[in-house]
This record gives structure tokens, sequence and C-alpha cells, in this order.
């Protein structure tokens, strides 16, 4: 977030609708989004989960050259912090993925047809892949997704039990903005790549949702419950801090 030098006079009118460009960073291409705010007073620029994308704000009214501008100088920032994002995501034969929190080399079988299965290979873990080598990626992530149903279901009736609370369904989805939601009809979402999160990391991200069950807000109340239904609740949340944005930066496709 960068400060502008001075603050721009107020406009009366209607902000304009978000302009969508396309950043080159380096010649890595970048979706950016620009929105005006009539409340801001500075420009704030932030990447999108997963470093896939650019979201920006700026004053009402602003000149497209100081946009311009502030795009340009902070070129060099935007090039380091993008860096941590690799675009290879290590799906192929001999690549890499996570399975919760273990670091598991992929084998394809050659095999057409066969479940995609997690085990250990000469003391290593190894997730073994059927089908297709073009869709190795999109088997890999319906595993996951699987995988994250049954350990999110588990864990959640368990968290709703010891609260008596009721859970009226349990949904996966692939969301950047957050890991998981809770209705207030007791309806719980999770994103299913928290699957590649270490076991303690899943727990907590079901505490936190069950939690809502019984307080809609983030208030101390809800904390304690959290903390309460999972004891490694902060070491969780630092675990994803640091390294949640790595997990959506993932392309199975």
């Amino acid at each position: 977030m960068f400060p502008l030098l001075s603050k721009p006079r107020r406009s009366l009118r209607k902000p304009a609708p978000p302009e969508t460009r396309t950043l080159d960073v380096a010649g890595r291409p970048m979706p950016l989004t620009i929105k005006q705010h009539e409340r801001a007073t500075r420009i704030t620029l932030r990447i999108e989960p997963g470093g896939r994308a650019l979201k920006m704000t700026i004053p009402s009214g602003l000149a497209q050259r100081e946009v311009n501008a502030f795009l340009e100088r902070h070129q060099g920032w935007l090039l380091t912090k993008l860096a941590k994002f690799s675009t290879d995501a290590g799906l192929r034969e001999g690549g890499t993925v996570l399975f919760r929190g273990v670091s598991h080399r992929i084998h394809h079988t050659g095999s057409l047809r066969g479940l995609t299965e997690a085990t250990v290979i000469d003391g290593k873990p190894v997730l073994k892949v059927s089908g297709m080598p073009e869709h190795l990626g999109r088997r890999v992530a319906a595993f996951l997704k699987k995988e994250a149903r049954a350990d999110l279901e588990r864990l959640a009736r368990f968290h709703a039990r010891a609260i008596n609370a009721s859970i009226n369904s349990i949904s996966m989805k692939d969301t950047r903005s957050r890991w998981g939601s809770c209705s207030s009809e007791g309806n719980l979402s999770f994103s299913w790549r928290i699957v590649m999160a270490p076991p303690s990391v899943v727990d907590y991200l079901a505490a936190h949702e069950v939690a809502h069950l019984r307080e809609m807000n983030h208030g101390p109340r809800f904390w304690a419950l959290c903390e309460t239904l999972c004891p490694d609740m902060q070491e969780a949340k630092a675990w994803l801090k640091r390294h949640g944005s790595l997990l959506h930066a993932i392309d199975f496709e």
C-alpha cells in the first residue's frame, strides 16, 4: 500500500465503473482491475490471492497519468512480490504436489484407468495418477477435492457436536478471497485447496467455520470459542499467512 504525496480534490460525480486492463510486469501479463472510490485519499495496489491478478483502488477523478506513473514506479516492487508465486505447479510426471502438508512426487502410471492414490514407494510419498497425461492436473485436483471433503466433513461434524450445533450442509469450492464461510442457515463452505496444508491447519479451518454457528462475528467470544475447539489456532493461522497464497497459485488446469 503506497500513499500519494498530496490529497486529491473530492469529486461529486458518481465513481466510474471499474477499469480492467492487462499490466506487463517484466514480460509477465497480469490482469489489473482499477476501481475508483470516493472516500479513497491514496492509491492502494494489492496482489490477489494466488498471485494471478492485481487490484488497484484510486481516489475518484484521479488522472490516468498519475495512475500510470504509480504503476511504473512500482514495477520493481511488483516483480519482487510476484517472484514467490510460481506459475509452474509441478503437475507433471516427476513433479510434486502438497497433500496434507507433505510433498508427494507425482507418478503417472501410464494406465488410462485407475484411481488416484497417495502411497509410499521406496520410503517416499508418491501420488499415483492414471488417465491421459494432458488430464493429469485435473485428476490431481479431483483427488484433492475428494480428500478435502472427507477430512472437512469429519472435522466439522466433530467440532459441531462439541458445541451442540447443527450443520445444514457442507460444500467444497475454489474460492480465492476466503478459505471458508458459514451462513446463518448453517451452511458451511470450504476451499478444497486447504487439504494441501498440514492436518492441524485443516482442523483450524473446520473449527473456525463451526465456531461461527455460535458466533456470527470475529469478536472476542468467537476467537475464544475457536481456540477452545482448536488449541493450535495461532500456529495454524501463522501457517496460512505464510503459505496460503502459494496454494492458490497452483493452476490445476
